[in-house]
């Protein structure tokens, strides 16, 4: 599926400019600097729009009360279960991804939409390598150093770890 959006015909001489989306308003903001900022670029070029669907866990932890103390349990999920959280979060990753190739439209950008199942750092940097993307944009959340610290900067491994460059863009 992800191969048919981005096409192949004549791709190795365009330069392709990918912008890794999630619901935060911090993604928004890159989004739109890019079409704000790389407008010349984006329309000479495709530019791909992606968004991580995270992992479905195959077992999940609930509370129980047991007196004044909780007791948390782990409970393996069924098939069914597992099947319709991991088809929920499709959904709402294509409708995430829906709302920005309008926000494209909207500016005259053609844009094409991908998204894949994983840790967002991993699936971010795997799918610039599988598709030879030349430029990757993603938005900062702004995190304090110790929240950073703690868990983790999916910008800061994609700087590391991506095969392009990548550009962070800072929301004022």
């Amino acid at each position: 599926m992800a191969a048919e959006i981005l096409g192949g015909g004549g791709a190795e001489t365009e330069k392709k400019v990918m912008v890794a989306i999630d619901e935060s308003e911090y993604s928004h903001y890159a989004l739109i600097w890019v079409l704000d900022n790389l407008k010349e670029s984006i329309t000479k070029s495709p530019l791909v729009i992606f968004m991580a669907q995270p992992p479905t866990k195959s077992n999940y932890t609930y509370a129980a009360a047991l007196g004044s103390a909780r007791m948390y349990c782990p409970v393996s999920a069924n098939p069914e279960f597992v099947a319709s959280v991991q088809e929920n979060h499709k959904k709402l990753a294509l409708a995430f991804l829906e709302k920005a190739k309008d926000i494209c439209a909207s500016r005259g950008v053609n844009a094409k939409t991908l998204t894949e199942v994983g840790d967002p750092s991993t699936a971010i940097c795997d799918a610039v390598q599988k598709f030879n993307i030349n430029l990757l944009v993603l938005g900062e959340r702004g995190l304090g150093k110790l929240k950073r610290t703690l868990l983790g900067s999916v910008s800061n491994y994609c700087v590391q770890n991506a095969n392009c460059p990548v550009l962070v863009v800072r929301k004022p």
